[in-house]
């Protein structure tokens, strides 16, 4: 049990023989560090410590239910002075009132030396059977080797010990001395100890003595014969038996003088033979010394206890543990269940793993016998977005940022699902790929796939676009040709100047909402967004429709998309489009009647292959303000 945990302690040693040795010649002797903590080794790994071993009971109160003094009074003993002479009556006066003559309590647990030779004394007691009891509070739990009590009166005939470890709530018989154990203590006398019975009192008459010296030892080892002793780590038993809050001693029936030297024979008084109790004068009973033999209990995860702030005695804990006795582990510190320490293992309490996004954690016995014992803890109210038992991964709704670590505050970002375009809120972990409707595509379901156009319809957002083959569009009259050269695209087509405002006969900004086909046309449903030039029927804005031929559209001449805003500019003189109505590839309004085989009138905006069509930027909205303003100032005639 007290014996070193050598791979801690070996090295401290060395360490304070070096520093003794050589101390007087060092001249950095007082900049030198701390001294290591003995509970942990020269690499920092956790090993068993225990406190010193002390006397426990050195300078506390022991509280006795007799004290002689009050009033004084005088007492005579006979002191026995070895086999060849004749024992020495003794007589002195005890005066509670007198330091020199005051045998106080506060003797029992003084310093105890040659050259202070100071003993507690009883009151007189009759003599008849007469108990006093002697009761000292250690403050603390301690595991304790031994208890011992130095007499300066001859030794009582019979003595029992008793312990709490519940600070003397209740208490357990912890040893008996008597010469008549049956009698005194119904126990007989001798017991043999066996592991069935490690943790019973025994009684024993082996501090009788039929020539007793004057005072005497009486000493009592709570390990000495005990099976169980030399395996202590393993013992929870024997660990149990030494644990210790209070003592307390129960003195009764001293050898009367009548009994000592080859008078009495030991008898009791009653027995044929003995002396009437009345002639046996009045006795007490006094010692010097009371000594409890032990180490603070901190259950191998400290070196040492101190007072707190109310002046409680408390272990200096380690390991990550705490509590009086270190006897639990700190909070977050549940990863695998408390124990105590041993020469072997130090069995520190180990920290939860909740990678920094949880504060508190609890202890599950099924996951840690699953885990080979190697890890319990499981995470409480994981923060930032994550879940599971080591908050390891992401809640639902949201997905792992892989650039981040997974301790990371924002390791976890939310799916952000289209409302329309997905089918759930809950993304892939890894990739934050949402669930996507039919026709859908994007990582958040946000746009629609490649041949596929927008709807208006929530359930189905995105439908197919009709297949159409350019080539069977062309009219049979015409040559039949490619869309390369159908559309002849022109070298910077895609910019926008006052020239090109000056010659087209609107210019707006729309977006494009929806799409059908009606024979050879596409009819787009587009929201006029602004109107920055319009000739002959005044443009307004709002819902509106715009008309392409779907040979142009087919050859992407003008390239338009579903649910992005274009700029649309047409009419002018450009020439016929291919298929589309006459006189210059645009109307407005009312639309263009006529063309080569008189093309039905169609209401709204007409583009062609030789309109301007191109998606929307803001910053033109400046430069086409600034076209307006110069064309009411009749620019465009010179333009």
């Amino acid at each position: 049990m007290w014996e070193d945990a050598w791979r801690c302690v070996l090295w401290l040693g060395l360490l304070a023989w070096t520093v003794s040795a050589h101390g007087a010649a060092n001249p950095f002797q007082g900049q030198q560090a701390t001294p290591p903590d003995p509970c942990y080794d020269e690499a920092g790994a956790a090993c068993r410590c225990i406190p010193e071993f002390i006397n426990a009971a050195f300078g506390q109160e022991v509280v006795v239910s007799s004290v002689c003094g009050r009033p004084p009074s005088r007492s005579c003993s006979v002191l026995e002075r070895g086999e060849d002479r004749p024992p020495v009556r003794a007589c002195q006066v005890c005066d509670a009132a007198d330091p020199r003559r005051a045998r106080p309590a506060s003797h029992l647990t003084d310093l105890n030396s040659a050259h202070n030779l100071t003993c507690w004394q009883s009151e007189n007691l009759s003599a008849s059977p007469h108990n006093v009891t002697l009761a000292l509070s250690l403050g603390k739990k301690f595991e304790i080797t031994y208890v011992s009590l130095q007499f300066c009166s001859p030794r009582p005939e019979s003595l029992a010990i008793y312990k709490s470890m519940d600070y003397g709530k209740t208490w357990t018989p912890y040893q008996f001395y008597s010469s008549q154990c049956r009698r005194m203590y119904n126990r007989p006398g001798r017991a043999a100890i066996t592991k069935q019975n490690e943790q019973e009192a025994l009684c024993t008459d082996g501090h009788t003595d039929p020539h007793p010296p004057s005072g005497g030892l009486i000493a009592f080892s709570t390990l000495d014969g005990r099976p169980s002793g030399k395996d202590f780590d393993n013992s929870p038993v024997l660990q149990d038996w030494v644990t210790v809050t209070d003592i307390r001693v129960v003195l009764s029936r001293p050898r009367p003088p009548g009994e000592l030297g080859n008078n009495g024979g030991g008898r009791e008084d009653g027995e044929q033979g003995a002396s009437p109790t009345t002639s046996l004068p009045p006795y007490f009973y006094a010692a010097g010394d009371f000594q409890v033999g032990g180490r603070c209990k901190c259950n191998g995860h400290a070196s040492r206890c101190l007072k707190d702030k109310e002046g409680k005695l408390v272990c200096d804990c380690k390991h990550n543990t705490e509590g009086p006795e270190c006897d639990r582990c700190k909070p977050f510190h549940y990863d695998r269940p408390w124990q105590r320490a041993n020469a072997r293992e130090a069995n520190e309490c180990l920290p939860c793993n909740c990678n920094l996004h949880a504060r508190r954690c609890r202890f599950n016995m099924e996951l840690y016998k699953l885990s080979g014992r190697k890890s319990g803890g499981v995470c409480m109210n994981c923060r930032h977005n994550t879940a599971g038992r080591h908050c390891h991964y992401c809640k639902e709704g949201f997905y792992r940022d892989m650039a981040r670590p997974v301790t990371h505050r924002r390791a976890c970002k939310a799916c952000d699902c289209h409302p329309v375009g997905a089918a759930g809120k809950t993304c892939n972990q890894t990739t934050g790929q949402c669930p996507c409707k039919d026709g859908v595509t994007g990582v958040t379901c946000n746009r629609c796939a490649k041949g596929y156009q927008q709807s208006r319809s929530p359930v189905a957002p995105c439908i197919k676009i009709p297949v159409v083959n350019p080539t069977a569009l062309i009219s049979s009259t015409e040559e039949p040709a490619d869309c390369e050269s159908y559309c002849k695209p022109v070298k910077g087509n895609l910019k926008i100047n006052m020239k090109k405002y000056c010659k087209k006969d609107y210019a707006v900004q729309v977006n494009v909402l929806d799409m059908e086909t009606l024979g050879d046309w596409a009819k787009f449903s587009v929201m006029v967004v602004s109107v920055y030039k319009s000739r002959g029927e005044p443009l307004k804005r709002g819902d509106n429709v715009l008309w392409i031929h779907m040979k142009d559209l087919a050859c992407k001449c003008p390239k338009i998309q579903m649910s992005k805003r274009f700029l649309v500019m047409g009419g002018g003189s450009e020439g016929v489009g291919g298929g589309g109505p006459a006189a210059g590839g645009g109307a407005v309004g009312g639309g263009a009647g006529g063309g080569a085989a008189g093309a039905e009138q169609r209401v709204g905006l007409v583009a062609d292959k030789n309109s301007l069509v191109i998606q929307w930027r803001d910053v033109w909205t400046r430069r086409l303000r600034k076209f307006q303003r110069k064309e009411k100032k009749g620019k465009c005639g010179k333009a």
